[in-house]
Order: structure tokens, then C-alpha cells, then sequence
């Protein structure tokens, strides 16, 4: 339409450029030339007139189909193709950023004890571990997660493993080396804590500092509607720990797990969990036969949270307990059930400052008569988000009648960005 206007303003402005010289023409050129020149023009004025013509006709006819579609009712909007794998799609952008530049941190757990304890050897400072993590997004469907733990006893792997989180029905694989979802001190990591230490009862029951963490599967799947969340963990591992260990390929350790989480008010919750492993026994009584020998673990654990939202920064409290029981088996004989708990509660006062108690009270793993009680009081400060200092006063009385009193401090420090640990 515009190289249309274009040519017909172009024939104008020639006819009015040979209007404005005929005078001087008529006065200098033969009247054959004259002539000629008239027709012409006359000739261009007559094919102006049919493109004009041509073009007001062509308007028309654009007028016409305009007023059509706006008479007529708009088409329905097509249906949207539903999406077949939503949760990949919800990683795609971040797995494309991260494919090759993973979140990496260091943290650091120095740690230093005043005080006597003659069932401890731990010296008056020590930088206890250094967590190196790196994870990313692998692709649409998975994502890993790798942390290597150096220590004075060298570096090893404290889980690495790959999570697949689009499998049908809802199922999310883990596989790799895993702390198992057994209870919660277990799963965490020991920069996580609220403490500096880890209570009495994972110490004698369930393996200490490192706990079961071995390599292998975890499947779950979280069930919710507008109250109530649940999550059941099935997993089986095989290895060494100071709890179970396997001396066989087919003697493997199997873990369970239910865990309900639900709303209270806006600002509390409460989370309760049971947990079940079974595997072949690392620690056995010397009655029984250690090539036949298996140790059952039972865990049922509680955690209440206060947390206001309108002052979330300033304002927040969490209640925990878990109980456990051990039992070793072997050829058909059940031995002596061993029993541990703690219950720890803190609260935050200032923006940056928790306080905190814990007690505790465990049996030990090989003999049941013999208990183990304790009780800690913690002050914890944050000056920013990439370090913590805390002290901690600990008394225990050993069941074989030593007393320990000790203090301890324990500074946590951290470069890089370093993913949520679980709730």
C-alpha cells in the first residue's frame, strides 16, 4: 500500500513539474513537440485516474473485510497442552545455569573443651571438621549433592548421592552414600546442630559423630492435603558403621520411616516421626554369635516449633525429644533391650542470640544396666549468616560412676553458598 502512495504522488508531482514548464516550452518548441508533449500528459492524467480508481476500490474491500471480523464472535482459546514432566520443567532454567557451576561452600567447626572427662580423649582445640559441599541441579530430572568431611582422621565422603525427582506417582530416588532418615540428630550434619556435641543417646545407640551413613537406595513419598503432610522412607544400604556392618553381600541394612508434619496455628507446628533399622550387628554382646548376630533400632521423635510470623527475626522457639531403643539378635535370640532419650528445648531472645538446655539419659549399647546421664546449657550468637559462635557447659554421669564437667566452645565460619539442610 505504501510503494502504492509512493508511485502516485511520484506521477503528480511530474505532472505539475510539466504544467509549470509549459509556458517556457510553448514559447521555445515547435508546435509538433508541443503536441506531442499534451498527449502525453493527457495520457499519464488518465492512467492517475485508473490507479486511483483501482486503489479506492482496494480500500473498500479492506473496509468491507474489517467490519466482518469485528461483527463476528471471537474464537475460543485452545485448551493448554499440559505440561507431561511439571517438575522438570520447574529445574529446567536453574539446571541450565548450574550444569557447570554448582553452588560450592566450605564450613569450618573448630571446637575447643575445658575440663576434665576421662572417657574422653578430645583435645582443648581442634578444628573437627571441614565440610567441602558442591551441588547443582544435574538436568530436568535429577540434582546431586556431594560433602566431602576432612577431619584429623582424613577426608572422606559424608554423603554424595543423586536425587530423582520426577519419577511417576510422586516417588523421589535418592542413591548414593546417605545419611539414613533415621530419627534427626542422625540426618543432620554436625555444623546443623543447635549444640556443639551430639547427645548421649546417638553417641551409644546410634554411632556418634559419623551415625549409619552408608552407601546405598532411599525412596519416598510425601502424602498431603490441607492439614496433614506425611512422608514414608524406605531405604537399604550395605557397608560398615559403628552400628551395623556387613560382612556379607547379602547381609544389607534396611531403614524406615514415617514422619507426620502439621499446622497448629500461623505460627507453630509439630512434627512427629517413627523410625525402624535392622542389619547385621556391629557391637554384640559376647553371649551371642557374631556370625549370626543383627541389631534392631527403634526411634520415635517429636519437634515443636514456635516461630511468629509478624516478628519471625527476632522471636523463636523449638521444643525436640527423641527416644530410641536398641536390640541385638542372633540365632533366634533376642538380648536385652538398651534405652536412650534426649529432649532439648531453645529459644531465640534477640535477633542474633539462642539460648538452650538439653538432658540427656542413654543406656549402653552392649549392656543395658549401664547408664549414662547428662545435661548441657548453650548460649549461641550469629554475627552474620556465614558464622556462629556458641558456648556450651556439659556435665555427664558415666553409669560406672565417673563424673565429667566440661566446657565448650565452638566457632563455625563459612564461604560460598551452601543449601538448606533438611527441616
Amino acid at each position: 500500500m505504501r510503494v502504492f502512495r509512493g508511485c502516485q504522488w511520484s506521477i503528480v508531482i511530474v505532472i505539475l513539474l510539466l504544467a509549470g514548464a509549459s509556458p517556457a516550452f510553448a514559447q521555445t518548441a515547435p508546435p509538433q513537440a508541443l503536441s506531442d508533449a499534451r498527449a502525453e500528459v493527457d495520457r499519464l492524467k488518465q492512467e492517475l485516474a485508473a490507479m486511483r480508481e483501482l486503489y479506492d476500490k482496494r480500500l473498500a474491500d479492506l473496509e468491507q473485510k474489517l467490519a466482518a471480523l469485528s461483527a463476528a464472535p471471537a474464537p475460543a482459546a485452545a485448551a493448554p497442552v499440559p505440561d507431561a514432566t511439571p517438575a522438570a520443567s520447574n529445574n529446567a532454567g536453574a539446571g541450565a545455569s548450574k550444569a557447570f557451576n554448582p553452588d560450592m561452600s566450605v564450613i569450618a567447626n573448630f571446637v575447643g573443651v575445658a575440663g576434665k572427662n576421662d572417657h574422653s580423649d578430645q583435645p582443648p582445640f581442634q578444628l573437627s571438621e571441614v565440610e567441602a559441599a558442591f551441588q547443582a541441579i544435574v538436568d530436568p530430572y535429577a540434582r546431586a549433592d556431594f560433602f566431602l568431611s576432612a577431619g584429623p582422621e582424613g577426608l572422606e565422603v559424608e554423603e554424595g548421592f543423586v536425587t530423582f525427582n520426577t519419577l511417576p506417582a510422586g516417588l523421589l530416588l535418592k542413591a548414593g552414600k546417605l545419611r539414613a532418615e533415621f530419627g534427626k540428630v542422625n540426618r543432620a550434619h554436625t555444623h546443623a546442630l543447635p549444640y556443639a556435641d551430639r547427645p548421649l543417646v546417638t553417641q551409644n545407640l546410634v554411632g556418634g559423630e559419623e551415625g549409619i551413613s552408608l552407601p546405598g537406595v532411599s525412596l519416598s513419598k510425601l502424602i498431603q492435603n490441607s492439614v496433614l503432610f506425611l512422608e514414608a522412607t524406605g531405604e537399604a544400604y550395605y557397608g560398615n558403621s559403628d552400628v551395623f556392618q556387613s560382612r556379607e553381600k547379602s547381609k544389607l541394612t534396611y531403614v524406615g520411616r514415617v514422619r507426620g508434619y502439621r499446622d497448629i496455628t500461623e505460627g507453630t507446628n509439630l512434627d512427629v516421626g517413627g523410625s525402624y533399622a535392622i542389619g547385621p550387628s556391629a557391637q554384640t554382646p559376647q553371649t551371642f554369635v557374631m556370625q549370626d548376630s543383627s541389631t534392631e533400632l527403634f526411634g520415635v521423635d517429636a519437634t515443636f516449633h514456635y516461630r511468629p510470623l509478624r516478628r519471625a527475626i527476632y522471636k523463636r522457639f523449638q521444643a525436640r525429644t527423641e527416644l530410641v531403643w536398641s536390640r541385638p539378635r542372633s540365632n533366634g535370640i533376642t538380648g536385652e533391650r538398651s534405652f536412650g532419650y534426649y529432649g532439648n528445648a531453645e529459644y531465640q531472645f534477640a535477633r542474633r542470640w539462642y539460648a538452650g538446655a538439653r538432658y540427656d539419659r542413654s543406656a549402653q549399647a552392649i549392656d543395658a544396666t549401664v547408664i549414662d546421664k547428662g545435661g548441657s546449657f548453650f548460649l549461641t550468637y550469629w554475627p552474620s549468616e556465614f558464622s556462629q559462635v556458641r558456648g556450651q557447659y556439659r556435665r555427664t554421669n558415666y553409669g560406672d560412676g565417673v563424673k565429667a564437667n566440661e566446657f565448650l566452645f565452638q566457632l563455625n565460619f563459612a564461604i560460598g553458598a551452601h543449601g538448606a539442610h533438611v527441616f
